[in-house]
């Protein structure tokens, strides 16, 4: 049972709420009075005040100022309960609704973005605040929340006075008028700049105060004319003098180099209609015009071309008495509603308004589309309030350094996109990266609000792979420029290989043929060589190498067996389960040496390369221990992971004579070895030959090589070996 006291202040609230909100839950809000009262009943603000004080303040700024529903007035009085009590989103679900959960959650949650980091990149922020809140109500909750704590700044230290009056000019200010809440945004910016330039503020705030008798009588003066004409059209209508912000005259002044007296638009009237014809906007200017001569270019349609925030209204400057030229806005009811109230004025219409930014059109659109297709304005009114996504900035992510520094980077952008974003050096040398703590492939899509850490290694270097994957244009030309000028080096330190082994073998040998060997080894071109004996790839001794003579017929020429070992090399590696460093999974890019194709079963090692990542090589590889006396730190011990005597893939390569029963007795042969299972048989025929391959199952080399021994001998089996693939 509440006290008197607390009793009254309920009762005011839901007053509140029954005189704005279309239909009210008595029991939410007094459920969510009643918990917030008992939650902060320790707690003391500032000023010395119970802290409950402030969630009440919000909720009644929420039901009045910002008239959204009885959810987000529930919302506003439970907005600080998870930051500073125990209780968590799940209690919320279930002592209320899942709604008050999200958007108490998401206020809480924006709140601790900002904080966390300076103000130094707001528009960034604003971007980042959006990206991470999928209903409306939780950044309008928070105007509402930011709004109370600058009207009580008075409180804190100077040095939190200056802190969050700049954080609420350069983002919430700003944010507030891109949701149309001009009120708002002007009481926001008024009050930062109270505490930022006290006083620049002092002296406005003076000299307005000073010439206040004469700027009403003036504007009386100004008005008389134009009521008089307008009554006599029969035009319903109200006219105020719209007060200029201490902040707007202070920006005009700075932006304009002009003195205090020299703004003329410190007159300023505004003509409001009670009517739903906007043609009635343009017949008032018509006869505003008659009355007092307009100043050309200073005529502003924004009804037929809204604000990107969708603010209508028409803006014209007129010479008024004693040659004083005054701003005159003509707008209707509801052109105004929307231009106080923003966002939160939509769902009290039927229609909606023409968006010209691009990044309210597709909530604008969604907004029509519910509206279009319900039976009554009830219906749009919940559909919008409780399913309102925001779709702005859907192109761009924001994520932070380890350091909180914001980047925005494009949607899809991965940790390789982000590396380059910090500067080339890191992209050029980005060996992995870890995202919020955790390592993840260099591919993954980044999310806005991850914070992300990239591993480096001076011995990495891009990969052609990596241009598969990236998206900004920063990186994806960085990248092909390296593999470019590496392309260029490796060719060349190819061609100086190659001529040293021509002399070195004394061969004398014309381009013409050198073309020819070069295409019987399946190069398309002697760039193609060259390339490939500068990385390594190609030994330039087998162009010159004189094959023996063999009594059988020359097999044909095809890449089947090259393509049948990828294939099988590839799903043999895959049964793995891949690599291991150190008894852990191999994150970073890696890939695997074709001059000694290593797969499970065989001992292996890496070697970290210039553009490739992790190269895997067998220990007995030539190449291997060449480069190991070269380049001995980057050798890194890598292996398969443990099978607990399961079996992996093996390939066996043979040859022999074309004879009836050979198949039979080679597949009996094979699977009598140890109960060998077969994987797949791929035999092919030219004239009286056979050759082809066989995957099986086996436990090890040992298991692998019994099996090949027993096959040889075979009658009329020529050749029979591990299965690899020859350059």
């Amino acid at each position: 049972m509440l006290t008197p006291k607390p009793k009254k202040l309920l009762d005011n609230l839901l007053e509140l709420c029954h005189r704005n909100l279309r239909s009210v839950n008595e029991e939410l809000i007094t459920k969510a009075f009643e918990f917030s009262l008992e939650a902060h009943k320790n707690d003391l603000r500032a000023s010395g005040e119970p802290y409950f004080e402030h969630p009440y303040e919000v909720a009644k700024i929420v039901a009045k100022e910002i008239p959204l529903d009885d959810n987000s007035v529930a919302s506003a009085l439970l907005h600080d309960v998870l930051e500073d009590t125990e209780f968590t989103p799940d209690d919320l679900v279930k002592e209320f609704n899942a709604t008050v959960a999200e958007i108490v959650d998401g206020v809480s949650k924006i709140g601790g973005v900002i904080r966390e980091h300076d103000a130094a990149q707001a528009e960034n922020y604003r971007k980042l605040l959006l990206s991470m809140v999928k209903d409306v109500r939780v950044i309008l909750v928070k105007f509402a929340d930011r709004l109370h704590n600058m009207r009580t700044l008075e409180f804190l230290s100077k040095e939190k006075q200056v802190r969050i009056a700049k954080e609420t000019l350069q983002i919430y200010a700003p944010f507030a008028h891109r949701f149309g809440l001009a009120q708002i945004k002007w009481e926001l910016e008024d009050l930062s700049f109270k505490y930022l330039d006290p006083e620049a503020y002092e002296n406005i705030r003076k000299k307005l105060k000073g010439k206040r008798r004469e700027r009403e009588s003036f504007i009386k003066k100004m008005v008389e004319p134009i009521k008089k004409k307008l009554d006599e059209e029969g035009i319903e209508y109200e006219i105020e003098g719209r007060p200029k912000h201490f902040y707007s005259i202070y920006r005009k002044m700075m932006t304009r180099v002009k003195s205090f007296e020299d703004i003329y638009d410190l007159f300023a009237i505004r003509i409001i209609l009670d009517t739903e014809n906007i043609y009635e906007c343009y017949n008032t200017l018509g006869i505003i015009t008659q009355i007092y001569t307009p100043v050309p270019d200073r005529l502003h349609d924004y009804i037929a071309l809204p604000k990107k925030n969708n603010y209508q209204s028409l803006h014209t400057t007129v010479i008024g008495p004693e040659g004083r030229m005054v701003e005159i806005q003509i707008r209707t009811r509801k052109m105004h509603e929307i231009a106080e109230q923003g966002v939160a004025a939509h769902w009290k219409y039927k229609d909606t308004y023409k968006a010209t930014g691009k990044e309210l059109e597709e909530w604008v659109d969604w907004i029509r589309d519910v509206f279009e297709n319900v039976s009554s304005r009830e219906e749009a009114q919940k559909d919008i309030i409780e399913s309102f996504k925001l779709n702005l900035y859907q192109d761009e992510i924001y994520v932070f350094t380890p350091k909180g520094d914001l980047k925005v980077l494009p949607a899809k952008s991965t940790p390789v996109d982000f590396a380059f974003e910090i500067h080339s050096k890191v992209g050029f040398h980005c060996l992995g990266a870890k995202v919020n703590g955790k390592i993840v492939p260099l591919d993954i899509h980044l999310q806005s609000g991850d914070q992300v850490e990239i591993i480096t290694s001076k011995n990495q270097t891009p990969n052609r792979g990596w241009e598969k994957f990236v998206v900004t244009h920063k990186a994806r030309t960085a990248i092909r420029k390296w593999i470019n000028r590496e392309e260029n080096r490796f060719i060349e330190e190819g061609k100086n290989i190659f001529e040293k082994i021509i002399k070195k073998l004394k061969v004398h040998i014309n381009n013409d043929e050198l073309i020819k060997l070069a295409r019987s080894f399946k190069f398309e071109n002697l760039t193609d060589l060259f390339k490939a004996v500068g990385l390594g790839k190609f030994q330039p001794e087998k162009l010159f190498e004189i094959k023996p003579e063999t009594t059988k017929e020359e097999l044909p020429k095809t890449t089947e067996t090259s393509l049948n070992f990828d294939f099988f090399a590839d799903v043999a590696r895959q049964s793995s389960g891949g690599v291991l460093i150190q008894g852990d999974k191999l994150d970073v890019m890696h890939n695997f040496a074709k001059c000694c194709n290593p797969v499970p079963g065989d001992e292996i090692l890496g070697f970290i390369t210039r553009g490739e990542g992790v190269k895997i090589h067998r220990k007995t590889c030539k190449n291997l221990l060449k480069l190991s006396k070269i380049h001995e730190g980057r050798i890194m011990e890598v292996s398969w992971p443990e099978t607990d005597g399961s079996f992996f893939i093996a390939g066996i390569k043979i040859f022999g004579e074309d004879k009836p029963g050979m198949l039979s007795e080679i597949s009996q042969t094979i699977v009598n070895t140890y109960d060998t299972n077969i994987k797949s048989i791929n035999i092919n025929t030219h004239h009286s030959i056979f050759y082809g391959t066989i995957s099986v199952h086996v436990r090890d080399l040992n298991h692998l090589n019994r099996i090949i021994e027993r096959l040889k001998k075979i009658k009329g089996i020529d050749l029979v070996e591990r299965f690899e693939e020859s350059n």
